[in-house]
């Protein structure tokens, strides 16, 4: 799905991983701006997760609540990387890349995400487990650049009018966009991920299923769509399965602090489960 922006472990971040795929623009070492989804399901709630403040958004059913959230986290997608260094060629940018300087390396992360291709994705998910923690939230967020890049001006046009369509919670007009994106470009992962991630917020939980299956065909590493299936079957209630996938985005993306809540509260409701049985 888009699943998911994921939080980079940092001071601020609080909120459940959320169906967003990027965090905005890198502005400097203190971190970039980030989508701070808030809100709770009714079992997040009773599971006592933290860092869902259910209180900023009254008289809205906590799952109503839930899915605004998630878009408030979305309206970050759209955010794009300034270059910090212009660099001569993609060489110099890759030997940046490989510095010792923290600096260096997020300049370069920043550079390739703007202009590089979806074969460099496995350059940047390499700096997801960098030594430095701005780096590593600078990785993240040039994945998700990186990925959003199409390579045709009218499916990137189409792609933003789905993304403005979800910010006013028309959700119907953003599945018929999003449609019409993965009708264009089939191979296109970001396409079925949008679509995944609207599908879930109405509520179309099966088909956003299936959407995330053809994410992962076009990209088995992406960490949004792992996460995503853990936020769908959560819902569904089938909490085994939905830490085993948010247990599989972490082992991609170590830097996703909202899913080890999450999994902590569906072991909790497991451990209800299986009292209530005994």
């Amino acid at each position: 799905m888009e699943i998911l922006v994921e939080h980079t472990k940092s001071p601020d971040a609080r909120g459940p991983s959320c169906l967003a795929e990027g965090a905005g623009v890198v502005n400097g070492r203190d971190g970039a701006p980030k989508a701070d989804a808030k809100g709770a399901d009714a079992r997040l709630r009773d599971a006592n997760a933290r860092g869902m403040l259910a209180s900023e958004v009254p008289r809205m059913p906590f799952r109503t609540m839930f899915r605004f959230s998630l878009l408030i986290a979305l309206l970050a997608a759209t955010g794009a990387f300034a270059d910090g260094r212009d660099y001569a060629t993609r060489a110099d940018a890759l030997k940046a890349l490989a510095s010792s300087d923290a600096d260096q390396r997020a300049e370069a992360l920043a550079w390739i995400a703007n202009h590089g291709t979806p074969a460099d994705g496995a350059l940047l998910q390499k700096r997801l487990s960098d030594e430095n923690a701005y780096v590593r939230n600078v990785a993240e967020q040039a994945l998700w650049q990186l990925w959003g890049h199409s390579g045709d001006a009218e499916v990137d046009a189409l792609l933003a009018r789905g993304v403005e369509q979800m910010r006013a919670q028309q959700l119907d007009e953003a599945i018929a966009t999003f449609s019409e994106v993965v009708r264009r470009s089939p191979d296109f992962a970001v396409g079925w991920n949008k679509r995944a991630t609207v599908l879930y917020l109405a509520g179309e939980y099966r088909k956003s299923l299936a959407d995330c299956d053809e994410v992962m065909k076009r990209n088995p590493l992406h960490f949004g769509a792992l996460s995503g299936y853990g936020q769908i079957y959560f819902q569904l209630e089938q909490y085994e399965k939905a830490i085993e996938y948010w247990e599989r985005a972490l082992r991609v993306n170590p830097n996703l602090a909202g899913i080890e809540r999450n999994i902590e509260a569906a072991r909790e409701l497991i451990a209800q489960r299986q009292g209530h049985s005994a």
